[in-house]
């Protein structure tokens, strides 16, 4: 009887798989995903190629600051009705499909543009496509947490998750191979085209039942109101700036007090050395010797399904064993494996070290992933679920961005300083002063996670927990 009532909870489990929300879910993982890698490592292939310098490369990742920033908006994608297409398709689907074409738009402005005669419209248009693009994520995640109860939130995560890294290959991999094949200009139209399906999945979602607002106490809003010495027009604008703006945050810093500021300083630099050192990686790569088509294999087409297994790995052990010990776990390794970036270089344009590293590299990556968004996830307030997701997502992601920005001056300032660089190349003769450059850069990286394990070790040794919810 045991046994059979196990199985029966287990396919119970496994149905939510099949409903029409959750193969929605899948392609909604798919669009968001897509545009992401088209700002970041695929756009810095394409600048490294064109011959921007790693310089301008590392300041080009600052267009990836809309994804760490975007909780600076999700209040408005959250209370504000679109004309028309509200009424049309429903709030949150209005502003995906808005996202959406203005994504496709910024896709093709890009594979216009060319980086080695101007590099501005680069610029414009991929800053364009970052914007869209957080936007996207903020009103997906959204949908999600109102299309399903809590217990199938899991089911859903998961294939967005799913969706998603297939979204990696395509514009990953799939960008490499048309790139080689045809050119640039080829792969961004192509991207822009694959948009469609994000399109199409806001179109056939359904419509769900949508919060309009959080229950705020009235007269803590009267209170922030009279404090402003406003009335009328100006009173129901301080009103909503409140409900909508103030009090998703009011609320978490008054559930965990001063604590509230160490969980955000842990996820803030959990991903640090990941954000810092992925900028640089492509650049790496290329400057060893590999080909584009050897980078779209192994680095954009079997890594991802190495993200893949580490992500789903990491979901194992944090039900086994809890989130936090899960995600000092996750920091571990994901702090540590950024040393055998040191390893490749030592290398050289060797396939069999690149597939080793990558290996490392990406299923430890999909395992903090997971852990940091099971954490995550935790924290939150679900009636501001998609504002205080949104802050916390934009908080792991600020500070890595921040650094990362500055990666290609570091990599440039380690290979102009001798004293450094000479050793190293007398040790690998493959090696140049720019490519061993790269050696202390990913040394400094790993030293990078060391202030979020002992985080880690301090939340897990404390045990701060929420204190009961108030109104905010």
């Amino acid at each position: 009887m045991p046994a059979m009532t196990r199985a029966r909870g287990w396919a119970s489990s496994l149905a939510v798989y099949r409903e029409y929300r959750t193969i929605i879910m899948l392609l909604l993982g798919f669009s968001s995903g897509l545009p992401f890698l088209l700002v970041f490592s695929t756009l810095s292939a394409w600048l490294r190629e064109a011959g921007i310098s790693r310089t301008d490369i590392g300041l080009m990742s600052y267009v990836g600051l809309a994804y760490t920033i975007k909780f600076l908006w999700a209040p408005v994608i959250d209370h504000l009705h679109l004309p028309v297409l509200n009424r049309l398709l429903g709030k949150r689907r209005a502003w995906m499909l808005l996202a959406q074409l203005v994504a496709a738009a910024a896709l093709v402005g890009l594979s216009f543009s060319d980086p080695a005669q101007a590099l501005m419209p680069v610029v414009v248009f991929a800053l364009i496509l970052a914007f869209a693009s957080a936007t996207q994520d903020i009103s997906i995640d959204a949908w999600r947490i109102e299309a399903a109860s809590d217990e199938k939130q899991g089911a859903l995560a998961a294939v967005y998750q799913l969706g998603y890294r297939i979204a990696l290959i395509a514009s990953g991999a799939g960008a490499l191979y048309i790139a080689e094949g045809v050119s640039w200009a080829a792969a961004y139209l192509v991207m822009a085209l694959l948009m469609g399906v994000g399109i199409l999945s806001a179109l056939l979602a359904p419509r769900v039942a949508e919060a309009e607002a959080p229950a705020i106490g009235e007269e803590t809003v009267a209170r922030f109101v009279h404090r402003l010495h406003a009335d009328g027009r100006m009173a129901r604008s301080a009103g909503f700036l409140y409900r909508a703006v103030v009090a998703p945050f009011v609320d978490f810093f008054n559930r965990y007090g001063w604590w509230s500021l160490v969980l955000l300083a842990l996820i803030g630099l959990y991903r640090v050395p990941d954000f810092v050192m992925g900028v640089m990686a492509n650049p790496l790569y290329i400057d060893l010797g590999f080909e584009l088509s050897t980078i779209a294999t192994i680095v954009k087409l079997y890594g991802i399904w190495m993200t893949i297994a580490g992500a789903l790995i990491g979901g194992i052990v944090a039900a086994r064993l809890g989130v936090l010990p899960s995600l000092l776990l996750g920091a571990i390794a994901a702090t540590g494996t950024n040393l055998i970036f040191v390893w490749l270089a030592f290398q050289g344009a060797d396939p069999v070290a690149l597939a080793v590293t990558i290996s490392i590299e990406n299923f430890s990556g999909g395992f903090a992933g997971t852990c940091l968004i099971a954490y995550m996830s935790s924290l939150v307030n679900h009636e501001f679920a998609a504002t205080q997701y949104a802050l916390f997502s934009s908080a792991f992601a600020l500070p890595g961005k921040l650094l990362g920005g500055l990666s290609g001056s570091m990599v440039d300032g380690f290979s102009a300083t001798s004293s450094l660089v000479q050793p190293l190349v007398a040790m690998a003769p493959h090696l140049t002063a720019e490519t061993a450059g790269y050696i202390p850069f990913f040394i400094t990286t790993a030293a990078m996670g060391l202030p979020a394990i002992l985080l880690i070790l301090l939340v897990a040794w404390k045990r701060p927990g929420p204190a009961p919810a108030n109104p905010a």
